[in-house]
């Protein structure tokens, strides 16, 4: 499915969601947030789905919110109109990217900015090409941060790491990227989709209930209390004890045979 913007693709219990506009390095407009919203939100209960990549067309991943776009609305909308974005869009995204239950690897191909860069935090799993980089512009145009930054940049790199490149703006590297601890695997270009492909089959064909579980955990733990965090993960085991991925490994750990998932 193609939708202004974004492109949506199914195949083998992986779907793929491609920024699609690369004269724009794929920056995102309202059509676009519109259908990254409504795409994500489809293969998030969609259970054929069993892993999520996000990459971009062209040299970039994303380029963050299309500032053409931005600056009309500033000269002929209220600033409700304007910034309306992030409630209603920006954060249903992330918060979309942070609860389904399935793994998401962001495939970042090129230039990673300002909420394109966010998105790619969002991930459980960030392969990115040698030729890629991650810019935090907001502090460069005047703004915050969103779309998440804010929470997961300092628990990817740490507080003081995050608040540098928050605040510079400069561009980050592929391997500074990989050093940092931002990126999870550094692939030349010319192996880049075929590493990608790899690594989303495997991701797809593994307990993907697990997986979006444990993201959550992880996620809970970070800001809450040992008591409230254990409670959670008690909370998840539960449900993912009930699980018939559960249950085929424990059949499968008996007959001593391997486990085949099914993400449910």
């Amino acid at each position: 499915m193609t939708s202004l913007g974004v492109l949506i693709e199914v195949a083998d219990a992986v779907g793929t969601v491609t920024f699609s506009r690369p004269e724009a390095l794929n920056a995102l407009d309202d059509d676009a947030k519109s259908a990254l919203l409504t795409g994500l939100r489809d293969l998030a209960a969609d259970r054929g789905v069993r892993a999520v990549v996000l990459t971009g067309t062209g040299r970039a991943f994303c380029a963050g919110q299309d500032l053409r776009e931005h600056v009309q609305r500033l000269t002929q909308s209220s600033a409700a109109e304007v910034w309306r974005t992030v409630p209603e869009q920006y954060n249903p995204i992330a918060l979309t990217l942070h609860t389904m239950d399935k793994p998401v690897l962001a495939a970042v191909n090129g230039v990673a900015a300002g909420a394109g860069a966010s998105l790619a935090f969002l991930a459980d799993v960030r392969l990115v090409a040698t030729s890629a980089s991650f810019t935090l512009a907001f502090a460069g145009v005047g703004l915050s941060c969103d779309t998440g930054c804010s929470w997961t940049l300092p628990r990817l790199i740490g507080t003081t790491r995050a608040m540098e490149l928050l605040i510079s703006g400069r561009s980050v590297s592929a391997a500074e990227a990989l050093a940092l601890g931002i990126a999870t695997e550094v692939v030349p270009d010319e192996d880049f989709a075929d590493r990608v492909a790899v690594r989303a089959r495997a991701l797809a064909a593994g307990p993907s209930l697990a997986y979006g579980a444990i993201r959550q955990a992880v996620g809970y733990a970070a800001g809450a209390p040992l008591a409230e965090s254990l409670a959670f993960e008690a909370e998840q085991m539960r449900r993912t004890g009930g699980s018939a991925d559960h249950r085929s490994a424990v059949d499968a750990f008996l007959a001593k045979q391997r486990p085949v998932f099914t993400g449910q």
